[in-house]
């Protein structure tokens, strides 16, 4: 869906995307960069979650870097918009009232009573499918919603905004000065790594956490509201991606392998296996390669409970079998005492850190591709079917000299298995430990 986000603006006046994700995220967040092609120091990284107005104040800082001033458009990575084409519209409509000063939301004109949105009333006509907001309304029971859509003078509350850098920032100011005093200590300090900008931690956590339509749009007398009717949808849930999905005869919609037998109307995912059901009915099966998930369709919103059990002592949501690294992934295939076993992908041309282990050996064999492997100082060239062995303590590196990925399949060995037992000597990431 990030992808998708972003080639959702191609045909329109923009520069290169800037992309406001946690720290945790990284490197999935620079890998579907890179294939999307717009890779290019553009992703800042926060070091804690403080919330849309403090995320936004952090890229509009950014921007105003070497004396800029853009017209900033706020896209979230989790929209489905089916009209490309009224989308445009929408957006050239509103870059003359953010340039007037105006601080843009797009409004979604509403075509069911949806009590899972808030709303937007608007208010003074502005222009020709412009208006001003007179009120943002929180998200109403269905008899308040059939009201607001009878009446035709609410907008569902999209999230999206057009404004100008520094208008933002001056009514955030205003209305939330503690929010931009944070941001721009944050920003002031903030460090060049690779392709992502590293913000100042201590002076970022100390951030008060708001929404921006709380602490702005609620707040300015510049609201200004521009209508969007181009198949919108907020897909913040398992049974808003069943509604957008296409669905076969039976109303189910699969992703991955599955077989079915007298189901319907449920989402069903397979990340990495075979899943099959008999019998079952508006329901969510997702299946990764961390965990399995089965809820009735209308309930999927209560994840949220299951990952507040999963935040106190376990560890499935900070430890994944497939982890992103700066030179490509890894997939830890299988894992028992005194062994583990892991799918390595290299990009072309990425190298991994001249490294060593204390407690493990490794086994590397080649599945596609070409490796150079260092091994105390010799250069060894691997191609498919061919392997090495790294003995415990061997300093070595890997690196794809090759135009197609590397898939190598590692097997470690030894008394402690950790990914802190690594020394790095030289790392082109910035990884590297100090060594006396």
């Amino acid at each position: 869906m990030l992808q998708t986000t972003v080639a959702r603006l191609s045909g329109l006046p923009i520069a290169t995307p800037l992309v406001v994700c946690n720290e945790s995220h990284r490197f999935l967040v620079a890998e579907q960069m890179r294939q999307s092609k717009v890779l290019g120091h553009n992703i800042l990284l926060e070091p804690v979650a403080r919330n849309t107005a403090p995320a936004v104040a952090l890229g509009a800082l950014h921007a105003m870097q070497n004396n800029a001033d853009p017209l900033l458009l706020i896209l979230a990575a989790d929209h489905v918009i089916r009209d490309t084409a009224a989308f445009h519209a929408a957006i050239l409509a509103a870059i003359p009232l953010a340039e007037m000063g105006n601080l843009v939301t797009f409004g979604i004109v509403p075509h069911s009573p949806e009590t899972g949105y808030g709303y937007i009333r608007r208010g003074e006509a502005v222009t020709n499918g412009a208006w001003r907001v007179a009120a943002f309304v929180e998200k109403p029971d269905l008899r308040v919603a059939e009201q607001y859509l009878n009446s035709g003078e609410y907008f569902w509350n999209s999230g999206m905004f057009l404004f100008r850098a520094s208008r933002y920032l001056s009514e955030l100011g205003k209305h939330h000065p503690k929010i931009l005093a944070a941001c721009r200590e944050a920003i002031a300090n903030a460090q060049a790594d690779l392709d992502f900008v590293r913000v100042d931690a201590k002076a970022f956590s100390a951030c008060p956490r708001d929404s921006i339509d709380c602490a702005v749009m609620e707040r300015t007398d510049a609201a200004t509201v521009v209508s969007l009717d181009a198949g919108w949808n907020d897909v913040g849930a398992f049974a808003a991606l069943w509604e957008v999905l296409p669905k076969d005869a039976d109303g189910n919609v699969h992703r991955g392998d599955v077989l079915t037998h007298d189901s319907h109307h449920n989402l069903v995912m397979a990340e990495s296996m075979l899943v099959a059901t008999v019998g079952l009915n508006d329901t969510v099966v997702v299946q990764t390669k961390d965990v399995v998930l089965v809820a009735p369709r209308d309930r999927a919103q209560e994840v949220k409970q299951i990952v507040e059990q999963l935040q106190s002592g376990r560890t499935e949501h900070r430890l994944h079998r497939q982890v992103f690294r700066p030179w490509g992934h890894y997939d830890a295939v299988d894992v028992g005492p005194r062994y583990q076993v892991k799918r390595i992908t290299v990009n072309p041309g990425a190298k991994l850190s001249v490294q060593l282990h204390h407690h493990r050996a490794e086994h590397w064999v080649v599945v596609s591709g070409a490796a150079r492997v260092t091994l105390d100082g010799q250069e060894h060239l691997l191609t498919e079917n061919q392997s090495i062995y790294l003995p415990v303590g061997t300093i070595h590196a890997l690196e794809n000299p090759g135009k197609i990925p590397l898939e190598l399949i590692e097997v470690q060995v030894g008394s402690y298995l950790g990914e802190d037992d690594i020394v790095r000597f030289e790392d082109r990431y910035g990884r590297a430990q100090p060594h006396p």
